[in-house]
């Protein structure tokens, strides 16, 4: 596969990143947490939006119910994967699959994952887009932490 090609997995997800579950990721169980879970969910959704939108100033607005149906281990790998299933006026809509890669059970679907882009005033913004890139043809160019120094 080149760079520039591009194939969904079978559930449909694009994005994908992976986390090894460390000690301070467990519950009193000794299994994952779902909050450290759910952290690792937003912080990759948001990523995500800030791709998409091309808006560094993204903020979560909605998760959906979330279906846990299995867990992770201490040691174990998780993937998470992510997909742009709606684009709104100011927001963009997406699905998430968590899979345990050594029992390739899968750990939790969320169904919607709502982002709204924002301006610096923190009020929903229209971002212009309607499909999902594969590239990173949308990264935004000026971190708002660095005001009005060009990134890249």
């Amino acid at each position: 596969m080149t760079a520039t090609q591009w194939h969904p997995s079978e559930d449909g997800i694009n994005f994908h990143t992976r986390k090894w579950v460390k000690p301070e990721d467990l519950n009193a169980n000794g299994t994952l947490f779902g909050g450290s879970l759910l952290r690792w969910i937003d912080e990759e959704a948001a990523i995500y939006a800030i791709i998409q939108l091309g808006n560094y100033r993204v903020v979560t607005k909605l998760i959906s119910e979330i279906n846990f149906e299995a867990s992770a281990v201490q040691g174990d790998l998780v993937e998470m994967g992510l997909t742009a299933t709606h684009f709104g006026r100011t927001s963009l809509t997406m699905r998430a699959v968590v899979r345990n890669m050594i029992t390739r059970k899968r750990i939790l679907t969320i169904e919607r994952i709502v982002f709204v882009s924002v301006d610096e005033d923190g009020h929903p913004t229209p971002h212009g887009y309607t499909d999902i890139t594969y590239n990173r043809d949308r990264m935004p160019r000026e971190h708002s932490a660095t005001g009005s120094i060009r990134i890249g």
